[in-house]
């Protein structure tokens, strides 16, 4: 769905008292956009950015290649094999940092509390109206129009009174999209939604979730807080509070991110040192995409392996300074590898997170499930 669709009208001044206002704004494909445009020959093409090899891994797709099923975090043989006139672009990071800054001066134009996730989506708290535009939905709209005429791409946004549902909605109608969950309303939004849409739940999560009959928000608000923690541990309270559309967080306009990392759980157990090498390439790809996403900078590169008999072990190496690339990243994490070759036994998981960023030492984190696409999602296993 596209276009400034809204979801149960409007947040005002009145019915919003007390209660901030939140907008999460999301560039609709943006590397993949921003080559579009860049490139006339290829608008309305199926696009996808990363390496065209037999090892690359996409980074980002087009909507028009999305129609064939490309996904980001995506072996480039298969996002070919599913879309045979596919076409690749190697990243330009330099470009969209560029063009991420012009998008970030027109949010502080709005707000000075805007807190960046990534190079293409960010937070914004407009409780404080600074142009006198008389609600958040009215912010957002202005927002985006002024997104197309300053950088000729679209952006979708999502307007509510916390975080967790102004990211909910920025989803919602995607591409060129705007949805609005009033005050009183969350609850009732995110009963309808499968537990696929939460923020953390990946595939092994909804997967285990469907096994005790997990399926929908509302399946999620019926179980009782024992009965999560007895099932989810610590995050249970995370999925207590979201299932009820609660969300106490406030945007954090320097926010302090702890790690980088991805990790992919494998359709079949792997051994093969050859195999495991292809794999650590791909995962390398992959992080180092959504290093750059972030702009992060660290010094600690984890690497992260899970056996077949789900015993967990990790490996780390501390640079005296900052992981200098890529080639440099996936060098550290091949030699964390080869220590652990010959493994005792065949592993299901294997990950990378790029830690101690930003002179903070930190441990923990920022992981996400390769395998689950571009959003950052936490194990629930």
């Amino acid at each position: 769905m596209t276009g400034d669709v809204e979801q149960e009208g409007d947040i005002n001044d009145d019915e919003a008292e007390g209660l901030r206002k939140i907008i999460h704004v999301d560039m609709d494909a943006f590397f993949a956009s921003v080559e579009q445009r860049d490139d006339p020959t290829i608008r309305g093409k199926p696009v996808a950015v990363g390496g065209s090899s037999g090892r690359g891994v996409v980074a980002a797709a087009s909507y028009e290649a999305r129609l064939f099923g490309v996904r980001s975090a995506m072996p480039s043989v298969t996002a070919q094999r599913l879309c045979p006139d596919l076409i690749f672009r190697k990243s330009r990071f330099d470009v969209y940092r560029e063009v991420s800054q012009q998008i970030r001066a027109i949010f502080h134009d709005y707000t000075p509390l805007v807190e960046p996730l990534s190079l293409d989506e960010a937070y914004l708290d407009v409780t404080e109206d600074r142009h006198g535009l008389g609600s958040a939905t009215r912010i957002a709209q202005d927002i985006r129009r002024r997104i197309r005429a300053e950088t000729e791409l679209t952006a979708s946004a999502g307007v509510s009174y916390n975080k967790f549902l102004a990211k909910l909605a920025s989803d919602q109608n995607k591409p060129d999209g705007i949805c609005v969950i009033r005050p009183g309303d969350g609850a009732a939004f995110v009963a309808k939604l499968p537990v696929t849409r939460f923020h953390g739940v990946g595939p092994q999560g909804s997967e285990k979730m469907a096994r005790l009959g997990i399926e929908t928000g509302a399946d999620l608000a019926a179980k009782d807080l024992a009965f999560l923690r007895a099932n989810f541990g610590s995050f249970a309270d995370y999925l207590y509070r979201a299932a009820r559309g609660i969300d106490l967080r406030q945007v954090r306009a320097h926010r302090v991110r702890k790690s980088v990392g991805g990790e992919r759980t494998f359709h079949e157990d792997l051994s093969n040192p050859t195999e495991l090498r292809e794999a650590m390439d791909r995962i390398v790809d992959i992080v180092w995409e959504r290093i750059e996403r972030a702009e992060a900078v660290g010094r600690t590169v984890t690497m992260k392996l899970k056996y077949n008999d789900f015993t967990i072990v990790s490996r780390a190496a501390t640079l005296n300074r900052p992981v200098e690339g890529k080639a440099e990243f996936g060098r550290l994490g091949h030699a964390l590898l080869a220590e652990m070759l010959p493994l005792p036994r065949p592993i299901r998981l294997m990950g990378l997170t790029l830690s101690k960023l930003d002179g903070v030492d930190a441990k923990g984190g920022g992981r996400g499930d390769v395998g689950g696409g571009g959003a950052q999602q936490l194990s629930l296993l």
